[in-house]
C-alpha cells in the first residue's frame, strides 16, 4: 500500500485529488495539509507510524509556507519521504527549485489519473518523473472514477454558473461561452468571478481541473 499526503491550499482541489486517487487499490490517503508548515507538522506527528506518508503530492504556491520551502525542509529532515510536485503553473523557476531541493519530479494537476498513478508508483520505485511539458494543459477527466455527487460548493452555484463552469472545463473562452449561452461577455466575466469566489479558487485553470473531476454531474 502506498500512503499519500495531499498538500494544497485549496480544499476543493484536495477533494478532487482524493476522489481520483482513492480509486486505486494500492493507494491510501493518510492525510491532507493546506500549506507546507502544516505538512511538516503532520510528518513530525506521524513519522515512523502507520500514518507516515510514503509520498507527498505537493502544491507549489501556498500561503504561510510554499511548496518549494516545504520540499527543502522535508527533504533535509525526512529524506525517506518522497515528494512529487503537482502544479497548475507554467513557472519553470519554482519547479526547478523544488527539484534542486529534493522533489522527485513534477506533473500538472490535471494529468489524467492513470498517468498520475503510474508516476506515483515510479517515484516509489526510485525513478524521477517529469511532466510532458508545463505549457500543455490536459483537461481529460478519468473514465475510471465517477464521483456520485457534486461537492456542496458546486451544488450551491446557480444553474447558469454551473453551465459556465462546464464550458470552462471544455477550454472555452469567454467569447465562446457567451456565444454558446447567448449572453454577453461581460455577463460571462461576472459569472466566472462569482464561480472563483464561491469555490475559493485562484483562476480558470483550477476551475477547469475541478470541473473535470465532476464533469458528468454538470450536465450536457
Amino acid at each position: 500500500m502506498i500512503r499519500l499526503l495531499l498538500v494544497d491550499d485549496q480544499m476543493i482541489i484536495r477533494q478532487g485529488l482524493r476522489s481520483l486517487l482513492e480509486s486505486q487499490a494500492d493507494f491510501q490517503i493518510v492525510g491532507e495539509a493546506e500549506n507546507g508548515e502544516k505538512a511538516i507538522t503532520y510528518i513530525k506527528t506521524h513519522y515512523q507510524t502507520i500514518q507516515q506518508p510514503d509520498i507527498i503530492l505537493m502544491d507549489i504556491r501556498m500561503p504561510i509556507m510554499d511548496g518549494v520551502a516545504a520540499t527543502q525542509a522535508i527533504s533535509q529532515n525526512f529524506p525517506d519521504i518522497n515528494i512529487l510536485v503537482l502544479t497548475t503553473f507554467d513557472d519553470d523557476e519554482y519547479v526547478s527549485q523544488a527539484m534542486r531541493y529534493g522533489a522527485k519530479g513534477y506533473l500538472l494537476k490535471d494529468t489524467p489519473l492513470q498517468q498520475l498513478a503510474n508516476a506515483i508508483r515510479s517515484v516509489i520505485e526510485g525513478y524521477t518523473q517529469m511532466g510532458p511539458g508545463l505549457l500543455e494543459k490536459i483537461f481529460t477527466p478519468s473514465p475510471q472514477v465517477i464521483p456520485e455527487k457534486l461537492p456542496q460548493e458546486i451544488e450551491e452555484l446557480t444553474p447558469r454558473e454551473r453551465e459556465v463552469l462546464r464550458l470552462i472545463a471544455s477550454g472555452a473562452s469567454n467569447k465562446e461561452i457567451a456565444n454558446s449561452l447567448y449572453i454577453t461577455e461581460r455577463t460571462v466575466k461576472n459569472h466566472v468571478t462569482s464561480i472563483l469566489s464561491n469555490l475559493g479558487l485562484r483562476d480558470r485553470t483550477q476551475a477547469a481541473i475541478l470541473a473535470n473531476s465532476f464533469l458528468h454531474l454538470l450536465g450536457d
